[in-house]
């Protein structure tokens, strides 16, 4: 019997998600990517670059019309995975269209940040919408460490819920040896941040926790820019001088050798719906610490390596780069160990945890393990 086709639903050809794609096009099963366009401005200003497809099919749909005429030529065996379920622009056209036709529909959803004031109203909306969308819905992938409980809370039934993350290509293992090979056994302790210098990221926390350590052997890389890059730099200016590196912007292509480089990535963020820079991290073998609000927070805690601390305790972040410093640079061969645990979250993995997904959800097998927990 012919596999079922599967559609992947996106605004853009995002690197997290047609990486996926194609691993699962590759492994024998036909999938068609529909973007709205390949690459956002913003996005492309931050680094990102549409990756090239190989095995799956990509067909950009650029108005309603192209979405509804793409819907209807779907077959009535196919799967479809959206990107949310909220303000997606032609995503959610697309949405409508195959709720008409009734086939078999999914959403892959990232935390959602309600705190603060419109906190309520989020939940509402999103207890509103689950309802509506209650009998069109076969499943939910569920990306972060609170979505799945948090999407349960909000009405969809847990049967209906997958734990799920952004599945990246794996580093060449040759090409990460021949970096870790060349570390000096002389340089300093070394952090590094890697993302928007803005104000959700909390760099700001970080230098005050790294200054606090009163540590001259430690220093900090700075990869990214953002309106708070002048204001980041003065800070310091003042309470580190002479210990952050300013890299500027990179391309996603540059990072993970950069990372390669430090001993801990740390990801201090309020809120990030997965924050793939803690994932590219552990790939090529560097430790992560992270705060929970990250959705990564989850495979920093299954790595065994790191640390999570709550969002906002500037004493929690303190002690966890303070553990970190005193437990020394990280050596090759606990290096090599994670990495090779990292290959949990590669695109091969990913591809074959979201089979075994739409397999169980459609046969009634048991529900997969998430990778991370295996």
């Amino acid at each position: 019997m012919p596999k079922p086709p599967v559609w992947f639903w996106q605004c853009i050809v995002t690197p997290h998600m047609a990486i996926l794609a194609d691993a699962l096009a590759g492994q024998g099963t036909p999938v068609v990517y529909v973007a709205s366009e390949r690459m956002s401005a913003e996005r492309g200003q931050q680094g990102w670059a549409a990756p090239s497809l190989k095995t799956a099919q990509l067909t950009i749909a650029h108005d309603e019309t192209a979405v509804q005429a793409l819907v209807q030529s779907a077959p009535a065996n196919s799967i479809h995975l959206c990107q949310g379920l909220r303000g997606n622009g032609l995503v959610a056209v697309a949405q409508q269209h195959l709720r008409v036709r009734g086939l078999r529909l999914w959403v892959i959803m990232e935390t959602v940040d309600d705190a603060g004031r419109f906190g309520i109203l989020k939940r509402l909306i999103y207890r509103w919408l689950f309802w509506r969308w209650r009998n069109a819905l076969e499943g939910v992938l569920t990306i972060g460490a609170d979505t799945p409980d948090w999407v349960v809370a909000r009405g969809m039934p847990h049967s209906k819920v997958f734990p799920f993350a952004y599945f990246l290509c794996e580093p060449d293992r040759q090409e990460l040896q021949s970096i870790w090979d060349v570390l000096a056994d002389t340089r300093p302790y070394r952090f590094i941040f890697v993302g928007n210098l803005i104000e959700r990221k909390r760099v700001d926390r970080l230098i005050s926790a790294i200054a606090s350590l009163n540590r001259p052997d430690v220093d900090l890389l700075v990869v990214g820019c953002g309106p708070e890059e002048v204001s980041l730099k003065a800070q310091a200016s003042e309470l580190l001088p002479g210990q952050v590196q300013w890299l500027g912007r990179k391309t996603m292509s540059e990072i993970p050798e950069v990372m390669a480089q430090a001993d801990c990535l740390v990801l201090p963020s309020r809120h990030d719906g997965w924050g793939a820079v803690v994932s590219e991290a552990l790939m090529v073998g560097t430790p992560a610490i992270c705060s929970d609000a990250c959705g990564s927070s989850v495979v920093v805690s299954s790595s065994g390596r790191g640390a999570v601390f709550p969002a906002g305790d500037d004493v929690a972040l303190t002690d966890a780069l303070r553990k970190q410093v005193d437990a020394g640079r990280v050596s090759i061969q606990s290096r090599q160990e994670l990495a090779q645990w990292a290959t949990c979250l590669g695109a091969l993995t990913g591809a074959d945890y979201l089979k075994r997904i739409l397999v169980s959800e459609m046969d009634g097998a048991i529900r997969p393990t998430p990778p991370w927990n295996t």
